[in-house]
């Protein structure tokens, strides 16, 4: 773990004041380091039933199409407001440092389908928990979160329960 940890670079105050921004692109630049991470979530996901993987925008993509591939599932995208095509439902939420809303298409999710929710970094648990009140509301059952990192000082993790939550990398804030 200590190993893909180290491609992981800070950027102080960015995108505001008082913020570490834990830059992942370091990572993705390194292919073997960019697979580890992927040979670790799947590694955690592996006994699941899952029917899709759920990406959120936009480094959750990465993460969750790469994935997708790995354990064979749909990938499922979730975007910012105006960038799906077809009929949407949407949820807003609350960033460490604004607001925001998502958007899923209507028809991504069918009734019943397990799910897991994809994205790069857990902090609050705003976005990812709205990513997870849109499944739920066209009826997926969430199989859990999964994050390469979770900063486990701000409990975002606890905002997310009932469901698991994965982290394969925990920093502090």
């Amino acid at each position: 773990m200590s190993d893909i940890k180290k491609y992981i670079r800070d950027i102080p105050d960015f995108p505001k004041e008082g913020i570490i921004f834990h830059d992942i692109t370091p990572l993705l630049q390194n292919a073997n380091a960019f697979q580890k991470s992927i040979d670790m979530m799947a590694e955690i996901l592996k006994d699941k039933k899952i029917t899709s993987l759920v990406g959120i925008e936009s480094r959750g993509f990465i993460f969750a199409s790469a994935l997708s591939m790995k354990l064979d599932t749909g990938l499922v995208v979730i975007r910012k407001p105006g960038k799906l095509p077809s009929v949407t439902i949407d949820a807003s939420y609350d960033l460490e440092y604004g607001k925001d809303t998502l958007e899923i298409h209507k028809d991504a999710i069918n009734e019943g389908s397990n799910v897991v929710i994809v994205d790069d970094l857990l902090a609050t648990g705003g976005t990812a928990g709205a990513a997870g009140k849109l499944i739920e509301e066209l009826g997926g059952k969430i199989e859990g979160y999964m994050f390469l990192i979770e900063l486990t000082e701000l409990k975002g993790a606890y905002k997310l329960k009932p469901s698991d939550v994965y982290s394969v990398l925990k920093f502090p804030v």
